[in-house]
């Protein structure tokens, strides 16, 4: 997934020459494999009650690895908008899977440890992908060079899924285990909007940041990729040390330094407009963000005795929706104002996602401390 999302600021230059059309037209297409991603997190909703987690993974993988296959042979770009929007449904319920299998084998603190290190690997992908990109179009390779590299990683992923054990998920073995649903407090409901706010600010800027820098900065291609690339690169530095530091300071305190280190990391890179500055701004502002996605995950997953498949799912589902209208609704920002303003939207849904984790802690707290009293008595 993150090999999909991350090079699409990088290479939308690139299907804009290819294909004749506008570069916002071009991430407006983008909102074909945004969208994809949004309809299999709801489909992630219900179906690991029907399908068991091996079969269902090597099945949709093997769909995307057909689908990035294609990529390289299409042309109509309708048809193209289509592979990608499949490609996003089976990557929106390899996401939800993914965070299920590591919420039902850990606890407490450790589960937020490995869901900040598995995240690792989608900042590696971001790295990886954006540097692949930045290589391929640089020497004006098919725009889609980069997914097939990312074909390839999906044969491996196919052939791991036949071969792993997976926690069982379906609907009669909760069943067994809990004979009434817990129901969700409002700071639940906190944590889904946050995560939507946390994509949708994300995506704002690294969908705009590398056209920006050309375009009103003056950087060339190659050096407005990289903007993009750093944010990863300082995301999986922040990763290797989120996976220790929340063992000893806790997922809420965690949580609440992400969301306002993320908000005042951000501001500088529409403010500095050097273009040495730019990137150790943008390599900064990916270490902030210190594994935001899944630490609200696991912070929202405490608040329950049980993490349930619906709630792992419903917690993506939050942060899907604010991928996936992103490139719909950043370009149509970027055709009413600048492409800094919607560089400065993206700061916006930061500074509200952070007032939202923070009334979340404060009333989980006050949750805590009346259930810690009550036990008492």
């Amino acid at each position: 997934m993150s090999g999909m999302l991350a090079p699409m600021g990088i290479i939308s230059g690139a299907m804009s020459e290819h294909f004749g059309q506008p570069v916002t037209e071009i991430t407006a297409r983008f909102g074909w494999l945004t969208f994809g991603i949004l309809i299999g997190a709801i489909i992630a909703l219900f179906i690991f009650d029907w399908i068991r987690l091996r079969y269902l993974l090597v099945m949709v993988y093997s769909v995307i690895l057909t689908c990035l296959i294609s990529l390289y042979f299409l042309s109509n770009i309708e048809m193209i908008g289509i592979a990608l929007g499949l490609v996003g449904v089976c990557c929106g319920i390899g996401l939800a899977g993914a965070a299920l299998v590591i919420s039902r084998t850990y606890e407490t603190e450790q589960r937020a440890s490995m869901l900040v290190i598995t995240d690792g690997s989608f900042s590696v992908a971001g790295i990886v992908c954006s540097w692949i990109a930045i290589f391929l179009i640089a020497r004006d390779y098919h725009w889609s060079g980069v997914y097939q590299f990312v074909a390839l990683i999906t044969i491996l992923i196919v052939f791991l899924s036949s071969l792993s054990t997976f926690p069982v998920t379906d609907a009669d073995a909760d069943a067994h285990e809990s004979s009434a649903p817990e129901i969700w407090p409002v700071t639940v409901w906190f944590c889904i909007a946050a995560l939507f706010l946390y994509t949708l600010g994300q995506w704002a800027v690294l969908l705009w940041l590398p056209t920006y820098a050309e375009t009103e900065l003056g950087m060339t291609r190659e050096q407005a990729g990289q903007l993009a690339s750093q944010f990863w690169v300082g995301m999986f530095a922040a990763q290797i040390f989120v996976a220790w530091w929340v063992l000893k300071i806790g997922v809420r305190r965690l949580a609440l330094i992400a969301a306002v280190g993320t908000s005042l990391f951000s501001i500088p890179l529409w403010v500095y407009g050097d273009v040495d500055l730019l990137i150790i701004l943008a390599t900064l502002w990916g270490f902030a963000n210190l594994g935001l996605l899944k630490v609200v995950l696991s912070f929202a997953t405490q608040m329950l005795r049980k993490p349930t498949a619906r709630l792992v799912s419903s917690l993506l589902l939050g942060a899907t929706i604010g991928t996936a209208i992103s490139p719909w609704l950043t370009s149509q920002i970027v055709a009413a104002t600048s492409t800094r303003f919607v560089l400065q939207f993206g700061t916006g849904c930061y500074v509200a996602l952070t007032i939202l984790i923070l009334t979340a802690s404060r009333l989980y707290r006050t949750i805590e401390l009346k259930n810690a009293q009550e036990s008492s008595l």
